[in-house]
């Protein structure tokens, strides 16, 4: 009897075992799934990788008091907003919530995911689900053009 209930004790511990070894190779293999990588940051927030001068978008594209979503040269979303005839601001269109790319609404920024709202000109969640604003990027006016800085 004895010799028994070892046996069935050490069938059970090492099942168990082999099944606590199956789950953790399962959850690395879906922890290292995408190749996707981060933007570079500086500071804790993005930056572009992309050279200073690099030119975005036209200055006349994007309407005084309102946001335009664009690309960077190096393949970021992103949103750049006018406050003023020569006041610009640059931000990730990628919402700090989840994910998803936000649009530009007037003087916002919203996530048509979950509803978060940015202010367009700072970045500031507006309202959430967010909790976090989105990252800057630097951008500057250079001869009608909205560039990297």
């Amino acid at each position: 009897m004895t010799a028994q209930s070892h046996t069935r004790r050490t069938v059970l511990t090492t099942g168990a075992a082999v099944a606590g070894a199956a789950a953790g190779t399962v959850a690395l293999a879906a922890c290292g799934g995408g190749e996707t990588e981060s933007p570079p940051t500086q500071g804790g927030q993005p930056s572009s990788a992309a050279p200073a001068g690099q030119r975005i978008t036209a200055l006349s594209d994007v309407p005084v008091g309102g946001a335009t979503a664009v690309t960077t040269p190096d393949g970021q979303d992103a949103i750049v907003s006018r406050r003023g005839q020569n006041e610009v601001a640059g931000f990730s269109a990628v919402c700090t919530h989840q994910g998803c790319k936000v649009a530009p609404e007037g003087a916002e920024l919203v996530c048509p995911c979950h509803g978060s709202r940015f202010d367009a000109f700072t970045g500031a969640v507006r309202n959430g689900p967010a909790t976090e604003p989105l990252p800057a990027i630097k951008v500057a006016i250079e001869q009608g053009q909205i560039v990297t800085a």
